[in-house]
């Protein structure tokens, strides 16, 4: 969800990594199915979801890294995905799917860390309870819970998931192509994975916002609104913070929804540390 403010960082938050001196970093399109292809660009074992690559050149710094383009995301303030567009609106199931077949196609190997920002926290989550053994680390960058849904009313949460999920953030309509989610259908798809299959244990980072997101490109919006997301949105992390031993939860004082955009550093801290313990276990119960 992008808001008025954070609207301007677009071409922050997905500009083309291109000609980088990252480590072996490959640049790469690759065919998914007979009818798409996504385009990725890799150094491997650390998989960055659209949105995270303001932090790529200092992550590649200490370990391998993948990022790639989800189709509908946007590489810049002017420019989608180079990934084939595909019929909208999506699920987490889909996304899991495209991802795990991009992963197979360019024969990068697991196990993976994942670093997730907003609705692709449900997508991570979601693809370490459909290939447990694949996943042994996750960073959670002010990730979207299904918790949220039940600490808002009906109206309120029908509110936010046409902002945040089915509805074109205002200044970008014209992109036919722009990538929509059926948020209801992730969350239930979610849900239901986890029940069967809960997250394993694993070196768990939270990030929180510390401050409020601005929906000033929605207004008006019932009164009530602002102050009732904010506090289902931080009950929610707090939960996201139980779900594995040991997790680490910080909040990020100085930012709003775009923590890598606003504070950077901090999620590139968080995806050292657990890259760390997971190379050397002992690190993560040992330090705080």
């Amino acid at each position: 969800m992008c808001t008025a403010k954070e609207l301007s960082s677009v071409s922050q938050l997905h500009k083309p990594l291109g000609k980088v001196a990252f480590h072996f970093p490959r640049l790469v399109k690759l065919p998914i199915s007979s009818k798409s292809a996504m385009d990725a660009r890799c150094t491997s074992s650390v998989a960055l979801e659209p949105g995270m690559t303001t932090v790529f050149p200092q992550v590649a710094k200490f370990t391998r890294v993948c990022a790639y383009d989800r189709p509908g995301t946007f590489l810049d303030g002017n420019h989608l995905s180079r990934s084939t567009p595909v019929p909208m609106p999506r699920t987490a199931r889909d996304l899991v799917s495209d991802l795990h077949a991009l992963l197979e196609k360019a024969h990068v190997p697991g196990p993976y860390v994942f670093a997730a920002h907003s609705f692709g926290g449900i997508f991570a989550r979601l693809y370490a309870s459909t290939y447990p053994n694949n996943v042994v680390g996750m960073v959670l960058v002010d990730a979207l819970s299904e918790k949220v849904k039940s600490g808002l009313t009906p109206e309120q949460w029908k509110l936010y998931v046409n902002f945040g999920f089915t509805k074109p953030t205002p200044g970008v309509e014209k992109y036919k192509d722009i990538e929509t989610l059926d948020a209801n259908a992730s969350l239930d798809q979610m849900e239901k994975a986890a029940s069967a299959e809960p997250l394993r244990p694993m070196p768990l980072f939270v990030l929180t916002q510390g401050q409020p997101f601005d929906l000033t490109p929605w207004q008006p919006l019932p009164a009530d609104f602002p102050g009732a997301l904010d506090k289902a949105w931080h009950a929610a992390q707090d939960e996201l913070a139980t779900l594995a031993p040991n997790a680490r939860h910080r909040v990020a004082t100085k930012s709003a929804h775009y923590i890598q955009v606003q504070e950077p550093q901090l999620v590139v801290d968080a995806i050292k540390q657990v890259v760390e313990a997971v190379r050397n276990p002992p690190t993560w119960t040992a330090a705080r």
